[in-house]
């Protein structure tokens, strides 16, 4: 455990980390390595971005095993959480004496709603399949060499859900999942005062609020633009704890992210599906003409603010993005910034990256100006989220230079 951390117990969480000296915001706490990950699904079959690449090169040597694991399984396909999985215990049968292999967050099967526990075994049933080819007597290896955690499929699969992180790229643009067993210990808040970001396959802890000796360390283990309700249901079904944090308690912001009349943005929620699916499709075009259309017959009933015009006004700057309609993607992008400013206090990365990106675009269309200083708010931000060593900080930094030395050459000689 890092010099900074120390392991305790936390009332009415179970095990957690709690700080043993005052960290200063912006502080790297901790960082590690993954025992077990995989590039996620959705990664597989697209074109790989750079740190989409890297992951793929990094997960290389255990790609031919799981190749023929996937071919044996055609025409299912499984979970990333059963890839993840597997992974593990590839990883716990090939190295002996593999230590911090501890998954902290415990996982009650006889406590579980039955439709949750069927499901779970419907995974660990596809388990098995899946890993059948490479290790067929792996009930008995399980048992002889893995550890007392991780002996039946059921068990795994809970604790690998219940446990992996999502491995972003810089942008916080999703390319695979990881377990991190000395991070697992991590409780969550809805407002954490510690944020979790990734160079490559490395998990970086920093503190983005003062942290006093004594005060535990936590992280949000969901997107937290959502309802009370909402968040809550989703960590009821993916953690199994209901959320008493300060901010579900006093369900704060509820009534700003449903501002508006009601049955014009209730019209915005129920095209969601409908447009998330076009998104997961890469259907750009249609998705940007139906978020135009919606945002345009919703108006002013709806404000900006509101939790479903913001979402799909930020699905149009993606498909706009995507067509290369630059003036489109700066017109959407500049709308969602006094929202983020409004739901991701700083320093936030969701607020320092949407900064960034609205500052590439008016990069682009020559708003060197205005580039500029979306950038120096972005670094303000980032610095503290990522550190300055981070790649993400070091093209924001060239990004800023080069803006800065537009502006000198623009600038009339004496």
């Amino acid at each position: 455990m890092a010099p900074m951390l120390e392991r305790y117990v936390s009332p009415g969480k179970g095990n957690g980390l709690r700080a043993t000296t005052k960290i200063r915001r912006g502080v790297l706490v901790t960082s590690a390595e993954p025992v077990a990950y995989c590039v996620s699904n959705k990664r597989e079959t697209e074109r790989p971005a750079a740190a989409g690449s890297m992951l793929h090169k990094r997960a290389w040597p255990g790609h031919k095993t799981e190749c023929r694991c996937l071919c044996s399984l055609l025409p299912r396909h499984p979970t990333d959480s059963v890839r993840l999985a597997a992974r593990l215990i590839f990883t716990l049968v090939s190295v002996r004496n593999l230590t911090q292999t501890n998954l902290h967050k415990e996982i009650y099967l006889d406590s579980m709603p039955e439709q949750k526990k069927e499901g779970l075994s419907e995974l660990a049933t596809m388990l098995e399949l899946y890993m059948e080819t490479e290790i067929p007597d792996l009930k008995q290896r399980m048992t002889s060499e893995l550890p007392l955690s991780c002996r039946e499929a059921l068990s795994i699969i809970a604790k690998v859900t219940c446990n992996c992180f999502t491995i972003s790229d810089g942008e916080l643009q999703e390319i695979g999942v990881g377990l991190y067993p000395s991070l697992s210990l991590l409780n969550h808040d809805c407002r954490p005062n510690c944020v979790m970001v990734f160079n490559g396959t490395e998990l970086q802890l920093r503190a983005v609020q003062d942290i006093n000796p004594g005060e535990e360390l936590r992280i949000s283990y969901i997107e937290t633009l959502s309802l009370t309700e909402d968040r809550q249901k989703q960590l009821e079904e993916q953690y199994h704890f209901t959320c008493h944090c300060q901010r579900c308690s006093s369900k704060e912001q509820d009534g700003v992210l449903l501002s508006g009349r009601e049955a014009a943005w209730r019209q915005l929620k129920e095209a969601l599906p409908r447009l998330e699916g076009l998104q997961s499709e890469s259907n750009w075009l249609e998705l940007l003409e139906n978020c135009s259309n919606l945002l345009t017959s919703a108006g002013e009933e709806v404000p900006d603010e509101n939790l479903y015009k913001l979402k799909i006004t930020d699905m149009a700057l993606d498909a706009s993005v995507h067509l290369g309609r630059w003036e489109e993607a700066l017109s959407f992008g500049l709308k969602t910034l006094p929202s983020y400013r409004l739901y991701y206090p700083d320093p936030h990365p969701v607020h320092g990256v949407q900064l960034m990106r609205v500052g590439k675009l008016q990069h682009h269309l020559g708003c060197i100006d205005d580039a500029l200083e979306s950038f120096k708010e972005a670094f303000k931000i980032l610095k503290l989220t990522h550190g300055e060593g981070h790649p993400l900080i070091v093209d924001l930094m060239m990004k800023m230079e080069e803006c800065r030395s537009e502006i000198d050459l623009q600038q009339p000689s004496n």
